[in-house]
């Protein structure tokens, strides 16, 4: 009995092969495989950082130019076409699918970390604030936009595939149905696959942390597997449900948690400092953008580590998620103008983040020194927990710490229902067939399988080292 699948074989089978045969070598020899990956990922980041800063400032300018111009009431559809999701349900599932899980904890952690580092050695707080802000919002969603809004347009306008290939057909055009688009592809598979699961692996350690710090859970070794195995199968079972059903509602009950959850950590902090600091922290931030966007510190060497550690890793980390959820992106906004997607994909997230970090990054830093007497900054490199010991010395401690490991739980489940819808979206050769359901199901048990795999095998370091590697194939 043959089974029913709607999976393109030269990409599915392509992408499984490079994949088992990157995961063999991780696992034949994982230190000697580690320091070829680190050689890489160094000798890239020294050589081309520059590339990095041009290529997200040049995609942030090129947005504006489409949105703000006559090509903003162009439409990702037909002329007539209506949005496919209501606004709150596209910025749902938009916000919790792109802005992740490592947003809750690095929300203390990262502004914290800046304040204490060298790069802050004048005005920490305004530095740390304004580095925190611009790693994570208006460049880093311009990376994502622009690719999604390639795919989409080829996609909704010129009928063409909703994968990678499609962002190369002004280029290669028709070729991109042959060889070369399914290589586009596979690495596309590839990074996205690996991408997630660095993301899983990362997280599942975090949240044993969460865990143990709220005294709930052991520190025991099979800590972070039932957590995989438990997270795993709900959000597996939730993909089964479908995007419109499924996915969209834990998007829109997470989006609502997580308001919830920042509304009562501004009100229990301090509050009036908060409100006054998120002002500032606009205008320092949009004051800032040009110049530090275009800033390669070449005259600023003392802080070039920083600077490769920092900004330059996350422009490679959000290059490597770009293809993945720039597809997901695409498929979500059918019907809008260029206009609505471009300000929606940069300014609502931005926004967010603003507020997000000035509520814990502030916040963090203003009890680190008033509060903690520098236990906070002592506990910086504890990621898993720091967020925690934050909320301890905040009223209702226990009602602020439930509510976050309940957020940090959702966005786990919603960071797999993403891997797996996008995953397939790739795999699949005619998009207008609705794939079945074990295929969901295949990609849920993949990405737990390999995360599983290169955590027992080698941590945290393998996991981001092997989801580089792939980002660089697509770079070259």
């Amino acid at each position: 009995m043959k089974i029913q699948n709607t999976f393109k074989a030269n990409v599915i089978w392509g992408s499984l092969g490079f994949s088992l045969a990157i995961i063999a070598a991780l696992l034949f020899d994982t230190q000697q495989t580690i320091s070829y990956l680190a050689a890489a990922k160094a000798f890239i980041f020294s050589q081309f950082s520059w590339f990095y800063i041009l290529l997200s400032a040049f995609f942030l300018f090129f947005l504006l130019f489409l949105a703000l111009g006559r090509y903003g009431d162009i439409k990702l559809g037909s002329d007539e076409e209506e949005p496919e999701f209501k606004l709150s349900s596209w910025i749902a599932l938009l916000f919790t699918s792109g802005i992740g899980i490592g947003i809750v904890f690095l929300g203390v952690a990262e502004p914290l970390s800046h304040f204490l580092s060298p790069i802050g050695e004048y005005e920490k707080v305004r530095t740390a604030l304004f580095f925190s802000i611009f790693h994570w919002s208006i460049s880093a969603w311009a990376i994502y936009g622009l690719i999604a809004l390639t795919i989409a347009y080829f996609g909704f306008r010129y009928k063409l595939p909703f994968s990678l290939r499609s962002c190369f057909y002004p280029l290669l055009k028709e070729k991109i149905d042959g060889k070369v688009g399914d290589v586009i592809d596979i690495l596309g598979i590839c990074t996205t696959l690996f991408g997630v699961v660095a993301t899983l692996g990362y997280s599942a350690i975090r949240l044993a942390a969460a865990f143990h710090s709220m005294h709930l859970l052991d520190n025991s070794p099979y800590l972070v597997p039932l957590i995989l195995v438990s997270v795993f199968i709900i959000a597996i079972l939730i993909s089964l449900q479908g995007i419109a059903n499924g996915f969209r509602i834990l998007s829109e009950l997470n989006l609502g948690v997580t308001f919830l959850f920042m509304l009562l950590v501004l009100l229990f902090g301090p509050t009036i400092y908060l409100i006054s600091a998120f002002t500032e922290n606009i205008g320092t931030y949009l004051s800032g953008l040009i110049r530090v966007g275009f800033k390669a510190y070449a005259y600023d060497v003392e802080h070039l580590d920083w600077f490769m550690d920092w900004t330059v890793f996350y422009w490679a980390w959000w290059f490597s998620w770009a293809p993945g959820f720039g597809i997901f992106i695409a498929r979500i906004s059918r019907g809008r103008t260029l206009r609505e997607f471009i300000f929606g994909v940069l300014m609502v997230p931005s926004l967010f983040f603003v507020l997000w970090f000035t509520v814990f990054g502030n916040g963090a830093i203003w009890v680190n020194e008033h509060l903690a007497k520098g236990a906070l900054g002592q506990a910086v490199n504890n990621v898993g927990s720091l967020l925690f010991d934050f909320l301890s010395y905040l009223p209702y401690s226990g009602l602020t710490k439930i509510l976050a490991l309940f957020i940090i739980i959702l966005f786990f489940i919603v960071t797999i229902n993403f891997g797996i819808y996008t995953l397939n979206n790739i795999a699949i050769e005619d998009k207008s067939q609705v794939s079945p359901r074990w295929q969901s199901m295949f990609w849920g048990g993949l990405l737990s399988a390999v995360t599983f795999v290169l955590y027992l095998f080698g941590g945290i370091e393998i996991l981001q080292s092997t989801m580089l590697f792939f980002l660089y194939l697509l770079l070259c």
